[in-house]
């Protein structure tokens, strides 16, 4: 995976990982029920709306709250293809990159992006194309070994291929 399109979804800061995945749903594994509830007590329809390659636009501090993968299991198996933010907590920095979510933060764009704008990603050069506003913005790009764990789908599968 070197590059992604899709629309956004905004949303603000210290989004936590109780409405990412709300703890409710945390008896189970199966990552398309978990995909079926992401984001629903922050946005009751993204289930709903969201489409494979859609991108989520966050604020300060994205992810917050408890150290559970479901989080982003539940962002990743919905079809979004990279989360942009402000700044991710730390845990929910490495769960995501542990399992192949991408992830980026470049508060330029964030400031500028609105829901629903179409954006185009370069994961290796970390340029961020908005479509809608023909505008572009620059976030610092994963060093070589994250880009592949990245491109494994997560770091159990990079290993695998390692070893």
């Amino acid at each position: 995976m070197i590059s992604v399109q899709g629309r956004t979804h905004k949303y603000g800061d210290n989004v936590d990982t109780d409405v990412i995945i709300p703890a409710r749903y945390l008896n189970t594994t199966d990552i398309k029920e978990l995909a079926a509830h992401c984001m629903e007590d922050i946005d009751s329809d993204f289930a709903k709306n969201v489409r494979r390659g859609d991108i989520i636009v966050g604020g300060e501090n994205f992810g917050c709250g408890s150290s559970r993968e479901h989080a982003p299991i539940s962002i990743k198996a919905s079809g979004v293809s990279c989360v942009i933010a402000k700044t991710f907590a730390r845990i929910f920095y490495r769960n995501s990159i542990n399992i192949g979510l991408p992830i980026f933060e470049c508060p330029e764009a964030v400031d500028k992006i609105q829901k629903g704008d179409e954006l185009s990603i370069d994961f290796k050069s970390g340029v961020i194309q908005n479509i809608s506003r023909d505008e572009q913005y620059k976030a610092r790009p994963f060093p070589e070994f994250i880009q592949g764990i990245i491109n494994a789908g997560g770091l159990m599968s990079y290993l695998k291929e390692r070893v």
